[in-house]
């Protein structure tokens, strides 16, 4: 595997890393500023904001300059970004702060790049390997991540939180040096003579439609349900001990089968690994309908995250089959954009849908979605690309 992909692991570890302190400390410190209740979660909402609006514009910069010169301008940002939530949080300023998480959001956006900047690197037989490695670099990030937000409560006497985002500010300026270190692949100009598809041509594959229906509703229904455990488990009266215990192995779910998911797809194809992780969500739902205990939320989320990384690893895989070199921002940009703007709708609709709906009932609207994936992923045909 070259150096590049692997740097792009730590690189992935890093941004994975910064995003779990964000969610450790961000609605605390929206608590703190707030002067009305419901703009607690604005600075987290303004996060989700920055990535959602930055997939697209960030997939044709690196078509036009190169994945180096865009992942510098990522780091960048998220430096500003935690300069800016700094001055915020010194001057007790909600506005400032969520101005901060807004650009830090942006480079949150940038760094879904890693692992198509992972698949330039190598050769195409080592593609799933090179998604499932970058992938892996969530379970560095499960342990550094929580931890981190622990250690940095001491480094600022200011604030309590404060020395989380000069936490985050290491994490950016490691990651910076690391990407001006790597060889990273140069741009690849488009020719006037290549035609590019427009949306609702490519948006007619059916192996396009597949992987993008396959990375946002894995991802969704993940969010939607991982969001709503600790509230459900609240309300079931479990200790929050429990609750931590459950999300760290869904973290784990997530991740560590990156490990071997990319031999998984070389051996028994996409097209089965996808399968098999939408089985792996309609499991964890299963469970989580059959009861409230500690037992029944580790084993639902445990699946949950399992089912996550079969669905999102192969559709990442699946979607290099559906576009020509030239088409390769306005796709890859696309599919970022509706993917992370699904997880983004269903982080929002989870804390309502529990509270109206109730836990049972949010996990039975979940089924038909994973179902229509099945579908889709099913009706591919075995000698399709899908099978390499």
């Amino acid at each position: 595997m070259p150096i590049t992909v692997w740097g792009l692991s730590i690189a992935q570890a890093l941004l994975a890393s910064g995003n779990i302190l964000l969610v450790s400390v961000s609605a605390l410190i929206g608590q703190h500023l707030a002067a009305d209740p419901w703009l607690i979660t604005l600075p987290v909402a303004c996060q989700f904001l920055g990535l959602i609006l930055s997939t697209l514009p960030a997939a044709h910069l690196m078509q036009a300059l190169g994945r180096k010169t865009g992942f510098v301008l990522g780091n960048v940002i998220g430096l500003l970004g935690t300069w800016v939530a700094l001055q915020g949080l010194a001057a007790t300023s909600l506005a400032g702060f969520t101005l901060g998480t807004f650009l830090i959001g942006i480079a949150i956006g940038v760094g879904q790049q890693y692992r198509f900047a992972a698949l330039e690197a190598c050769d195409s037989k080592l593609h799933p390997r090179a998604i499932s490695l970058v992938m892996a670099g969530g379970v560095l990030a499960a342990v550094i991540g929580p931890n981190l937000a622990v250690w940095s409560r001491d480094w600022y006497a200011a604030n309590l939180y404060g020395g989380a985002f000069y936490g985050l500010f290491g994490l950016y300026v490691v990651a910076l040096l690391l990407i001006l270190l790597l060889p990273l692949p140069r741009a690849r100009p488009v020719s006037q003579a290549e035609r590019v598809r427009t949306y609702g041509e490519l948006g007619r594959q059916p192996l396009l439609l597949a992987a993008v229906a396959s990375g946002m509703i894995g991802y969704g229904i993940m969010v939607l349900l991982m969001t709503a455990t600790p509230l459900a488990m609240d309300h079931h009266r479990h200790d929050f001990a429990d609750t931590a215990l459950v999300i760290q192995w869904h973290v784990l779910g997530m991740f560590v089968p990156s490990f071997f998911t990319g031999h998984l797809i070389r051996r028994f194809t996409t097209r089965r690994v996808i399968l098999w992780g939408c089985a792996a969500l309609l499991l964890s739902v299963a469970i989580n309908l059959s009861g409230q205990g500690f037992w029944h939320y580790w084993w639902g989320l445990l699946w949950l995250g399992i089912g996550w990384n079969f669905t999102f690893i192969g559709a990442t895989h699946l979607l290099t089959f559906s576009y020509q070199p030239a088409e390769k921002a306005k796709v890859q940009g696309m599919n970022e954009f509706l993917v992370f703007g699904a997880a983004a709708l269903c982080s929002l609709f989870a804390g309502q849908g529990v509270a109206l709906l109730g836990w049972a009932w949010l996990n039975l609207i979940a089924i038909p979605w994973i179902l229509l994936v099945t579908l889709l992923i099913w009706r591919l045909k075995a000698g399709e690309p899908v099978a390499a």
